[in-house]
């Protein structure tokens, strides 16, 4: 059998291995440097959120820096009161719901009310209290010191909000600038293709921004409503719950609307709590054909089949971070790849078209 040697050239085998060692060394950047890039990104989603007011203002003959300056001043204002106005009620109702909870499992472990069954005919309060004297809270819960765990939420929950905010008025302020500069640092003919993938860019994330916004407070608002209508004790509660899970497209408004109507059905009962899995299933048929058709058909421009992927995606990689951002980014990647497309259609010769090759040397 004929034996054949097969070499590689030094140089080739440094730049496989200075590609490798590239590639690793990007990895381990955004693993160590994840929290950062997770502020960085949410920071640019506000900011493209808030550009289209701060562009209002500057067509009113504002200037660029008092212009952000006053829009993000009035979403600040905006927030602190919505905060002001919510949290209150929230907190007495969240306090409510927890001073409730034995009740409900005392009635749950004598088997009464909606979900006695679960008890009477799979004991599943038994299995509970049996895995907690194995493992312990700490182990059911995979929470091993909660004290701790929450002391640094908080401050890192305190440490992300005011670099957040930072990053968002200083992109407001020096976003175009730097985006005009990086423009007039291409080509002349590069420029025209820049100009087309920006604004379809800027289009997708800044429309999918506010859009998801405005349907989350759509679906919150909507569903207090109900549960006031219902006579809930908990409707504010409740209500934020469905406009913060609403923000997770497509998976979201259906965890919403598991979790809502769960706890209608215990405190309310049986005839209210199908009310409330009704109005879930008419809302979430009226946000997915009208709603979201209407918000986002004139911005992103993906189809359902799309979207659903590139949520699956996203949330396997990053999680709910991936989830919300997976719309955008797949926006992005349209954009980029249809300008792609474009520049490759205008390079093909139309037929009939002399061509006139160089000479040989």
């Amino acid at each position: 059998m004929e034996e054949r040697l097969v070499s590689f050239r030094p140089r080739a085998v440094l730049v496989v291995l200075g590609i490798i060692l590239s590639a690793v060394a990007i990895i381990a950047f955004l693993l160590l440097a994840w929290r950062v890039i997770t502020w960085i990104l949410i920071a640019l989603f506000l900011s493209l959120a808030l550009n289209p007011a701060v562009e209002y203002f500057e067509r009113r003959g504002l200037g660029r820096a008092f212009a952000s300056i006053l829009v993000f001043l009035l979403a600040l204002v905006a927030f602190a009161g919505l905060v002001a106005l919510l949290i209150p009620p929230l907190i007495n109702q969240v306090e409510d719901f927890v001073d409730a909870v034995p009740g409900f499992v005392e009635d749950l472990t004598a088997g009464r009310g909606p979900f006695g069954f679960l008890q009477e005919d799979y004991q599943i309060v038994d299995k509970v209290q049996e895995a907690i004297e194995d493992q312990g809270a700490g182990g059911i819960l995979g929470v091993t010191n909660a004290s701790l765990a929450v002391a640094r939420g908080v401050a890192s929950f305190v440490v992300g909000v005011v670099t957040i905010a930072f990053l968002t008025i200083f992109m407001l302020l020096e976003g175009p600038r730097m985006l005009a500069r990086f423009r007039d640092s291409l080509p002349e003919t590069m420029k025209p293709r820049w100009d087309r993938v920006g604004g379809d860019i800027y289009r997708t994330v800044g429309g999918y921004v506010g859009g998801n916004l405005a349907i989350s407070l759509i679906a919150g608002v909507s569903s207090a409503i109900v549960f006031f209508a219902l006579g809930s004790e908990y409707a504010i509660a409740l209500a934020v719950v469905v406009a913060l899970l609403d923000l997770i497209p497509l998976a979201g408004a259906t965890l919403a609307a598991v979790i809502v109507s769960t706890v209608a059905f215990i405190e309310l009962g049986w005839v209210k709590g199908v009310i409330v899995v009704g109005f879930f299933v008419l809302y979430q048929q009226l946000e997915n054909h009208i709603l979201q058709p209407v918000i986002y058909g004139r911005t992103v421009q993906l189809s359902p089949l799309t979207v659903l992927i590139a949520i699956l995606i996203g949330a396997e990689l990053v999680g709910i971070l991936g989830a919300l951002a997976a719309i955008p980014v797949a926006g992005i990647v349209q954009a980029i790849f249809r300008e792609i497309a474009r520049w490759r259609r205008e390079s093909i010769v139309a037929p009939g078209v002399d061509v006139v090759m160089p000479d040989e040397p």
